[in-house]
Formats: C-alpha cells, sequence, structure tokens
C-alpha cells in the first residue's frame, strides 16, 4: 500500500476530468471529484447566489447545487434532464456543479499547465487557474475553490478566526508560501499578516518557491531567508506534492518545517503528504489551526537550533 502511494505522489502529476459547458471544455482535478450523476430535481432556495439553484439528497446528505453554466454567464444555461452533476469533496464540503457532458480523463503534468493571460482571463478576479493541453485540445482548469468562497464567504477562509486569538507578537520568521488563487493568496497573507507574521514571502506555485530556496541554499543562507513553508497542494508548474518531496529529500532542507494547507486533504492525500516528509497537513480554510501549528512548529525549530553545540 505505502510503495503504491509513493510511486504515485510528488511525480508532479494530476488527473484532469474534462467536461463541456455549451461546447467548450473545462477541467477539475479528479482528486476533487467525488462522483458523476444524472441531474435530479433541485429544490429552490430563497435569498442565494443566483448561481445556486438550490439542494437535492440523493441519499441521507443534503447537497447544494451550483449552476455552472450560470455562474459562467452561458447564455443557454437552463437546466436540462440530460445535464450532469459533478459531485465534488473539497474544504470539507460537498458540493454539486451542474454541467452539460463530461469527455474523459487525461494525466498531464504540472509544468505543463500554464497559468492564463490576465487579458482573457478577467485580471486578478479570473476564474481559471491554469490552461491544459489535453491530447489535441485546450483546457480551461476552473479554480472551484475560488467560486464557492465568492458564493459563499462563510466557507472561505475567515480573518476573524484570528482576531479570535487576541493581541499576538510580532513575528520577522521568513515564512514561505505557495498558493496559485490569487484571490486564496491575499486572504492567507492578510490573515498571516494580523496573526504577527510579517515576512511572508507569497510564490504562485512550488516552482517559483523551490527556485528560491534552491537560491537561498547556494547563498548559503536557508535559515535566513526560510523558517517554514506552507503549501497548497494544486498548483501550475510544480504541485505541493513534489515540492514536500524535493525539500524533504534535500539533506540542507529537509529540517525546514513544511505545512501542507489545501483543500484536498482527506485520508488518502494525508497519506501521501505524510510518506513524502510533510510535518503537518490541514484542510483550508482553517486558518486559525494553520497560525497554531506555524507557532509550534517554528518554536520547536528554535528550540532544536538552541541545543545544537557550538561549533
Amino acid at each position: 500500500m505505502n510503495d503504491e502511494i509513493l510511486l504515485e505522489s510528488g511525480t508532479n502529476e494530476m488527473q484532469i476530468m474534462e467536461f463541456s459547458i455549451d461546447g467548450v471544455l473545462y477541467g477539475i482535478n479528479v482528486a476533487k471529484v467525488q462522483q458523476i450523476m444524472i441531474s435530479e430535481p433541485v429544490k429552490f432556495m430563497p435569498h442565494t447566489h443566483e448561481a445556486v439553484e438550490g439542494i437535492f439528497k440523493p441519499r441521507e446528505e443534503v447537497i447544494t447545487v451550483i449552476n455552472l453554466p450560470k455562474y459562467l454567464g452561458v447564455d443557454d444555461c437552463e437546466p436540462k434532464p440530460a445535464d450532469l452533476f459533478i459531485l465534488t469533496g473539497f474544504n470539507k464540503m460537498t458540493v454539486a456543479f451542474r454541467i452539460h457532458t463530461v469527455e474523459g480523463i487525461s494525466t498531464v503534468s504540472w509544468k505543463d499547465i500554464k497559468k492564463p493571460d490576465n487579458t482573457i482571463n478577467g485580471g486578478n478576479d479570473g476564474v481559471a487557474t491554469g490552461i491544459a493541453q489535453c491530447g489535441k485540445d485546450l483546457v480551461t482548469i476552473l479554480d472551484f475553490e475560488r467560486i464557492v468562497a465568492e458564493i459563499s464567504p462563510s466557507t472561505s477562509i475567515k480573518v476573524s478566526e484570528i482576531e479570535q486569538m487576541g493581541e499576538r507578537q510580532r513575528n520577522e520568521a521568513p515564512i514561505l508560501v505557495a498558493e496559485d488563487s490569487i484571490l486564496l493568496s491575499h486572504m492567507i497573507q492578510e490573515c498571516l499578516n494580523k496573526a504577527g507574521y510579517t515576512n511572508l514571502h507569497m510564490f504562485p506555485n512550488g516552482y517559483d518557491l523551490w527556485n528560491y530556496l534552491s537560491q537561498a541554499k547556494k547563498d548559503g543562507d536557508l535559515d535566513g531567508q526560510a523558517a517554514l513553508i506552507v503549501t497548497d497542494i494544486e498548483m501550475p508548474q510544480m504541485d505541493g506534492h513534489r515540492l514536500t518531496k524535493l525539500v524533504k529529500n534535500d539533506p540542507e532542507m529537509k529540517h525546514i518545517p513544511l505545512i501542507i494547507f489545501s483543500s484536498l486533504i482527506n485520508e488518502e492525500m494525508r497519506i501521501k503528504g505524510k510518506e513524502l516528509g510533510a510535518d503537518e497537513q490541514m484542510s483550508k480554510p482553517e486558518i486559525g489551526k494553520l497560525v497554531h501549528v506555524m507557532d509550534i512548529l517554528l518554536e520547536k525549530k528554535k528550540e532544536a537550533q538552541a541545543a545544537r553545540p557550538a561549533v
């Protein structure tokens, strides 16, 4: 079991499920998909976002349905019997997205997923996290976390969790954060700043963070430039599992505490992260828990450094 997980982890690849809306191809990480099913009747719920159709209850769980064509501004967005539901699981939630068709599954390398240009992606508020070449087709990978955060802000990262911690001391330890979602990156930065962590270095993917670490190593100043790493899993160029594997396999870097902070944390992902050497793993949007764990890991690192014999 563990050997199989190791072979599948840290390879910098992911599986994309391709689906279409009004003839346009989109993609979602298979790790987010729980089930594909024929659409069912939905009970309307008042006072919700215009893209929220309502709820349905396939078994014992009540699930919110988001009309993805309507959210994306497609003219033909009225529900049809032939539509499908993608049941997704992330951020400890189950949400159904209405789509038109499923086209298949492709395995791609994160290094081949490109960040869309701001001109075609609506600037910093764009809903696409990347463009992937799947065979002959270009597939737009949607930022499902951002979609849910916009529709239901209460389910996303909240500054109030940090405010509830009360007065905190300023901490200038250099913290490296890899997060590709612009919206979530800003939220994380705001929360960590409010928690007293003022020396943040934000990176849009694991590749840029790895290059920063490599340069710090080359300069002989790893500890001066990297006290702790926080990384998402899903990111273009280099994912968080690949970054974790590289850091923890490097004799000079492996002592740096590394936290995986991702919407994808479940039992399987937790096993993968542990096998790759992550010090801690937690699910978004638990930003208060993230700060608490950062405090603990940095204190342990400080104690370990103090216990080392002087050279």
